[in-house]
């Protein structure tokens, strides 16, 4: 049973040495790691042929749509902005909130970025956010690094609230009950994740001097909105909500007591209307500056399920194909309208032509977004295709099987870790909650546990998987344009990673003993 454990982990284990060790780029490492899989699919695990190649198929389609089209849309709408020059103007308006550069990672990665999860998931929260943090001057490492850092903990509640509801549905729980178990478990690192960004910024501890009161409140006025929601309304918004009050705490507690700016965080050749000499800018020029976000957030709420009105009819367009020839397969569904990324490409148009960008401009952008984007793509896809094939061939079973049986009573140390793992291969905490979430729930009864703080433990423990997973990596080398550098990115993230894994399994195990 070791034997098939360790050979089930050889895909990622591959990855993590391509990545880290060999660095080598995501674009050559990933398709080496689909072989890796099939290989071992094949003729260890005795899967079929038929079924290895359409689990690939599946994995594949399933990369393009929705996710390569969503990042895709959500770098295409940066790019177009960059070349309208409207992004010049939302460097202004940012930088009238602060020219600190510590603020403004918190309001954009942190707030914005916990927005973007919160309401569309699907790597925007990454891909918009380090975009916006590169083109105020930022390092593009520092800004994938610290983006995937700020985009851990609200990944729970990504897509209007998917992973944690997925968790419940699968195993049978109270959607409500799971959602205020997974907040209960994430606290701490809500609270504690502006201050690892803070300490990230300046290297040390020091980034925090001068600024450790608006980092605490920006923790903090995420995680009680998030708590409140949570427990009184149910698991759609609490990211959402949460992120748009830090936003707002962050940004008046800057107004409010940071009156002195700090030369060593200043952000060198931006400047605020008053300090340029420059008029402000009319409320116009900065709604249409900012249009294509704004349309972004505006058409992904009203198509959002909360808005059955409009979210039903469109989500109906869509077709279902039978792609995985496995026992009890089921069919891929294509959703054609109510899926983030074509809303993203329409909010980019719309706000293009208002910006003033002629179709030629926009089709040119387009283009060269397609150029830019295409090893990402080509990373995405062998990453899901290899955690497809690595779910129905049994072996990401099999590596939480043997950890379950290896742990025992003190399985819920490492519950949070299970969940990670299936993040990290799959890139999504939702397909992490459809695999290990019955696995949880199961191990609690028979070990006598509280079942929903352990569904919760998984889906908590998915978020930390978002920081090291190659698709998020892939996501952030794209948004900063560092292909090739995906080593940089992995090493920088480990240690929080495993920060996170661990902190999410003391929780979990010391929990227990409180419900």
């Amino acid at each position: 049973m070791f034997i098939k454990f360790i050979l089930a982990l050889l895909p990622i284990l591959w990855l993590m040495a391509a990545l880290s060790g060999l660095k080598m780029p995501g674009y050559k490492a990933c398709p080496i790691s689909l072989a890796i899989t099939l290989v071992l699919a094949l003729f260890l695990w005795k899967m079929p042929l038929i079924d290895a190649l359409t689990g690939t198929l599946e994995g594949a389609a399933m990369g393009i749509w929705p996710i390569c089209l969503v990042i895709i849309a959500a770098i295409f709408t940066y790019n177009l902005t960059v070349h309208t020059k409207n992004m010049d103007l939302i460097k202004r308006m940012l930088t009238s909130v602060s020219r600190d550069k510590r603020i403004l990672i918190l309001i954009i990665a942190w707030g914005f970025g916990g927005f973007m999860e919160g309401m569309a998931g699907f790597g925007t929260a990454v891909a918009i956010p380090a975009s916006i943090l590169c083109g105020l001057g930022i390092s593009p490492i520092f800004a994938a690094t610290v983006c995937l850092v700020a985009n851990a903990t609200p990944t729970a509640f990504g897509s209007i609230g998917i992973p944690t509801i997925t968790a419940a549905s699968v195993s049978g729980l109270d959607s409500k009950g799971v959602a205020v178990a997974v907040v209960i478990q994430l606290a701490v690192l809500v609270v504690l994740t502006p201050f690892l960004m803070m300490i990230m910024t300046g290297g040390s501890v020091k980034g925090l001097k001068g600024i450790g009161m608006i980092t605490l409140l920006s923790g903090l006025g995420f995680i009680i909105p998030e708590y409140l929601t949570a427990k009184f309304v149910g698991a759609e918004l609490p990211a959402v909500i949460g992120s748009v009050c830090s936003m707002a705490v962050t940004i008046l507690a800057a107004k409010l007591l940071k009156k002195k700016e700090d030369p060593e965080y200043i952000l060198h050749g931006l400047e605020n209307s008053e300090q340029s000499g420059r008029e402000p800018l009319g409320l116009k020029r900065a709604v249409i500056a900012w249009l294509p976000f704004l349309l972004i957030l505006v058409f992904l709420l009203l198509t959002s399920s909360l808005v059955p009105a409009i979210h039903d009819p469109l989500a109906s367009v869509k077709s279902s194909v039978q792609i995985y020839t496995g026992a009890d397969a089921a069919p891929y569904t294509f959703t054609w309208l109510a899926t983030p990324g074509v809303l993203i490409f329409l909010a980019a148009l719309i706000g293009g032509k208002a910006q003033g960008a002629s179709l030629r401009e926009i089709g040119m952008v387009l283009r060269d977004t397609l150029i830019q984007m295409s090893k990402t793509v080509l990373t995405i896809v062998s990453v899901l295709a290899t955690a497809k094939v690595m779910g129905y061939s049994g072996m990401i079973s099999d590596i939480a099987a043997l950890i379950v049986a290896v742990t025992g009573s003190f399985y819920p140390l490492v519950a949070p870790l299970i969940g990670s793992i299936g993040t990290f291969v799959t890139g999504s905490a939702t397909s992490s909650s459809v695999l290990f979430t019955g696995l949880q729930v199961q191990t609690a009864h028979t070990l006598g546990m509280n079942d929903v703080w352990l569904a919760a433990a998984n889906t908590v423990g998915s978020t930390a998987g978002k920081i090291i997973s190659p698709q998020s990596i892939a996501i952030a080398v794209a948004a900063t344009g560092t292909v090739g550098k995906e080593s940089r990115i992995l090493n920088g993230s480990m240690k929080y990673f495993i920060l996170f894994i661990v902190l999410y399994g003391v929780i979990a195990f010391l929990g227990l003993r409180f419900i």
